[in-house]
């Protein structure tokens, strides 16, 4: 008998008829004498709409209160799967984080899992029953509802399978697997059959939306197979594991893209060592990340330009903590556009491969792309073009690199 953890995502319990086709869906997976538990996510929209609602009462609506709000949109969703199993003739039950419970540990609003108790999920199941078991909350310690961040249904799921030891994690969503890049916006893309958690994570992190980066990397690190597929259709899917199962044929398995990034630049800083330190750990300690940097030295040493990404939404947060900061860092000015976006190359052949970096960078310079930054690993290449050049810069690298 396996046992094993479903996950459905906004779009796959967006309305009624979508939850009872997950409930079938399920009754399937039972059929194969599997023991299940399954993690929802709130129906489709409902996160941003409870959002707003706590805005027209405040800009600055409570912490702890929001986490209660929430977390009330995967306990709806829950609730409708459930009954929607009983309504098949299938023994299911939902049970919310606080009854679990999933023990949770940090800030109100973007908590982590740090365990979970198992006897009472594993009784269930056991005999013969569904868990449904709300995605993206948890309780802390002193008993408050929290929750996981946005996007944090894939984290409780890979964290079940985990904990739970199940054989597998399935993932359904709207499209059919994980594709080449976004298949919404470039109807040339492709969907890959098998992917390493490596491609995965940097895919993820740098823009696509099919899987939360910090699920992928708990499923890398404790070696948990994930299975991205449609709840929508019966074909295969993606799956997603260890990089020695994966059969490379080409140098870059995908493209992404990301539009929610902005760009700081320091001009005339003084150079002399800690200062990037001194810019950094006031951003740092405002939970402001910082991706790419940029350091050009002048002639004489002296001074020193520097340009950074961060998110788009911080750009005036960041600003003000650099001005207000100049006691310790002075500079000649400060400058910054938002109208940027992230463009990445993806693949674990890259490695043996030469030639790679080059190959991108002239694909868009014959576009008459300007780069802006760069950043590289060694299975990935990230540039920073303008908003404007995103779509004329993912077209020509998907081609160049034999993807369509």
């Amino acid at each position: 008998m396996t046992k094993i953890v479903i996950k459905f995502g906004g779009t796959s319990v967006g309305n009624i008829d979508k939850i009872i086709a997950a409930a079938k869906i399920v009754k399937k997976k039972i059929g194969k004498n599997n023991k299940i538990i399954v993690v929802v996510s709130a129906m489709a929209t409902k996160t941003n709409e409870l959002v707003k609602q706590s805005e027209k009462i405040s800009k600055r609506f409570n912490k702890r209160e929001l986490d209660v709000l929430l977390a009330s949109g995967e306990q709806v969703t829950s609730a409708l799967l459930a009954g929607a199993l009983n309504e098949l003739k299938i023994k299911a039950k939902s049970f919310m984080g606080w009854q679990v419970p999933i023990l949770t540990n940090g800030d109100q609003n973007n908590s982590r899992i740090i365990n979970m108790h198992i006897e009472k999920i594993n009784q269930f199941i056991s005999n013969k029953g569904v868990a449904i078991i709300p995605g993206f909350q948890g309780v802390a310690k002193n008993g408050d509802i929290t929750t996981i961040g946005r996007g944090g249904s894939d984290a409780t799921a890979v964290a079940i399978a985990k904990i739970f030891k199940t054989d597998h994690c399935e993932i359904y969503t709207d499209v059919d697997g994980v594709f080449s890049t976004d298949p919404k916006n470039f109807p040339k893309a492709k969907k890959i059959s098998k992917i390493s958690y490596e491609e995965m994570l940097e895919m993820s992190s740098l823009g696509a939306k099919v899987m939360q980066s910090s699920a992928v990397q708990t499923a890398m690190m404790y070696d948990i197979p994930l299975h991205v597929r449609s709840t929508f259709s019966d074909k295969e899917g993606t799956k997603i594991f260890s990089s020695e199962n994966i059969d490379y044929s080409k140098t870059i398995t995908g493209v992404t893209y990301s539009k929610d990034d902005a760009k700081i630049t320091l001009l005339g800083v003084q150079d002399k060592p800690g200062i990037a330190a001194d810019i950094f750990e006031p951003l740092g300690k405002s939970s402001i990340n910082v991706d790419m940097v940029i350091q050009n030295i002048s002639p004489d040493g002296k001074e020193t330009d520097l340009t950074f990404t961060i998110k788009r939404n911080d750009l005036s947060k960041a600003i003000k903590l650099i001005r207000s900061n100049q006691k310790n860092v002075k500079f000649k000015s400060i400058s910054s556009d938002k109208k940027v976006s992230k463009v990445s190359i993806v693949g674990a052949g890259m490695i043996t491969t030469p030639g790679v970096t080059y190959k991108m960078f002239r694909a868009l310079a014959q576009e008459k792309i300007n780069i802006l930054a760069i950043s590289t690993s060694e299975i990935k290449i990230s540039v920073i073009v303008k908003e404007s050049s995103t779509t004329k810069a993912v077209k020509k690298l998907h081609s160049v690199f034999n993807l369509d």
